[in-house]
């Protein structure tokens, strides 16, 4: 019995699932129900009203009611999250299956400039895909053949709802096949284009509307809550209810909640996503570092944890120990993924140029072995050696374009590059097609290049705006919350209720670190997925780094004012 499943025992009454809901699951092939699944997110907010009952029972009767709202606003988030999870995944799922809109217009596109037939277009798009889109556009395919609607369309209506360029450009796509060779050629340009303009204005629209969310995020996530420490201390001096309880609940558990609701409601605005390649930790050059990530976040955790102890305050060493060792093991874990990702972008980047020789050739009468051959001797970089491996391949094993790429031990059997791919699957047609396949492989090139501009712009307006979230999270919000715990101890030893004591608030350093690590952790995985795309080893990697920099950084500048003080 799963997690869900668990929880949806808890809660054994009926329940209704909204058709949202039930789009979701079944979009997310979940195994388990929609009313399962609401059962469950209601099972858990009685965890939550369960554990706010025993918090109002328990709690210091000066602190009573406020710890009882605050875990009661929490409850309330954890069930609106439980409840909203499937159609946020769904969502996140959709808005990553999107970036692959572009390639797939372009296959489209491409089977029409050699042969005028949707059905042909679309059948070729789906098989050269191995993404939702493909999946999705394979489905309406086998649909077409039993139905009046072509595949092209039915499919662009399906999606248009998320993209709408891809609905309009998939319909002239559909309507070029009525046309003359002339016009057909104009209308297919015209698919490229709608697609790859409405990507640009979607992600320039998507820059401009998250400007002011994020500044809110910054400036009530992070410079309030820290500059609010510097009061602990009068607040607790005058006999104000603050206790080490309630501040807990606020900086580790409200806030953070709430910036997890933040980060994640700006996710799902984000239209389009251009994510890193997929790669599975059964690829030949992914190590299983599991022993290594386990073995190096212990021994970080050990070595920041004996420092803290030596060099710090009694409440570092766990702020220590924990910054450091997950920080360090999400690094070792994930680091190796990232040299894929390195490789696969390097094999990206000659494409472009391997297509425009190659078409180059095939429109001058060579073939597309030859073509190949060709580029792999007088190309330079990751891809020439890629395309020389492929012409090797060909000749030793006499084996077609397709099998000598992608076939079993191919030069691209560990490039998990979708768009490489759909270029290659590209390729191994037009080599069936001859000289007149020349042009058409031209446009391809032109087209990969268009998208990574494009690709890049869209970047480029994000990171303005999130490079703020990652500098504020990994170096700022740290520096800031040390300095001002160092301060408010300080201000409790000079305001101290009891005479002699040398720290009135033990636990202030302690919790705010905590909240400084979250911010280290949420804020960097929030920039990244803005930018990229929520990919797991992409924002481990930068959450690792950031966390081990954020502990550092929150450990020195503590020491540093409280020695200046």
């Amino acid at each position: 019995m799963n997690t869900i499943e668990t929880l949806a025992c808890l809660y054994p009454w009926e329940v209704d699932p909204t058709d949202d809901l039930r789009q979701a699951v079944r979009f997310l092939d979940l195994s388990v129900s929609p009313a399962t699944v609401l059962r469950a997110a209601n099972g858990l907010a009685l965890v939550g009203a369960g554990l706010t009952l025993v918090v109002a029972v328990l709690a210091p009767p000066h602190s009573r009611v406020l710890a009882t709202l605050i875990l009661g606003a929490v409850t309330v988030l954890a069930l609106a999250g439980a409840q909203s999870a499937p159609h946020l995944l769904a969502t996140a799922r959709r808005v990553r299956a999107l970036g692959d809109a572009p390639d797939l217009v372009a296959r489209a596109v491409l089977r029409m400039r050699l042969a005028p037939s949707p059905e042909a277009a679309a059948e070729f798009a789906a098989s050269a895909g191995d993404g939702p889109l493909a999946r999705s556009l394979a489905r309406h395919v086998r649909q077409a053949h039993t139905g009046t609607t072509t595949a092209l369309v039915s499919f662009g209506g399906e999606w248009g709802e998320w993209f709408p360029a891809l609905s309009r450009s998939l319909t002239l796509v559909a309507a070029a096949g009525e046309m003359g060779e002339r016009d057909r050629d104009r209308t297919l340009d015209r698919a490229l284009t709608v697609v790859l303009d409405g990507t640009r204005s979607q992600m320039q629209a998507f820059a401009g509307r998250i400007g002011r969310p994020v500044t809110a995020l910054y400036a009530f996530g992070v410079l309030l809550p820290t500059a609010l420490v510097a009061l602990l201390p009068a607040a607790h001096a005058v006999g104000v209810g603050i206790t080490s309880l309630t501040v807990l609940l606020v900086y580790d558990l409200l806030l953070p909640g709430l910036l997890l609701a933040a980060s994640v409601w700006l996710l799902t605005r984000r239209p389009v996503t251009f994510p890193p390649p997929n790669v599975p930790r059964s690829h030949p050059d992914v190590p299983d570092r599991t022993a290594h990530a386990l073995c190096g976040g212990v021994l970080a955790a050990g070595a920041g944890g004996a420092a803290g102890f030596v060099f710090f305050p009694s409440w570092a060493p766990p702020v220590a120990a924990v910054g450091l060792g997950v920080g360090t093991a999400l690094l070792v874990y994930h680091r190796p993924v990232l040299s894929v990702y390195e490789r696969v972008r390097s094999v990206e980047e000659g494409l472009t140029d391997a297509l425009s020789f190659v078409g180059r050739r095939v429109a001058n009468g060579r073939a597309v072995e030859a073509a190949i051959a060709e580029a792999g001797a007088e190309l330079s970089g990751e891809m020439a050696e890629v395309l020389g491996a492929t012409a090797r391949r060909q000749q030793q094993l006499q084996v077609g374009v397709r099998e000598a790429f992608l076939g079993e031990s191919g030069s691209l059997a560990d490039i998990p590059s979708r768009r490489v791919r759909g270029a290659v699957a590209f390729l191994a047609l037009a080599a069936e097609e001859g000289r007149p396949a020349g042009p058409a492989i031209l446009a391809l090139a032109d087209h990969i290049d268009e998208l990574h501009r494009v690709e890049e712009s869209a970047r480029h307006e994000l990171q303005s705006v999130c490079g703020t979230l990652q500098s504020t999270g990994t170096l700022f919000g740290p520096l800031v919350a040390g300095s001002t715990v160092a301060l408010a101890e300080g201000m409790a030893v000079d305001a101290a209720v009891v005479p002699g004591d040398a720290q009135s608030l033990p636990w202030l350093g302690l919790i705010v670190g905590v909240y400084a690590l979250a911010l280290a952790a949420i804020l960097p995985a929030l920039a990244t997925a803005l930018v990229r795309g929520f990919d797991r080893a992409l924002v481990g990697v930068r959450v690792g780094q950031s966390l081990v920099t954020a502990t550092v950084v929150y450990l020195v500048a503590y020491q540093l004012v409280a020695g200046l003080a």
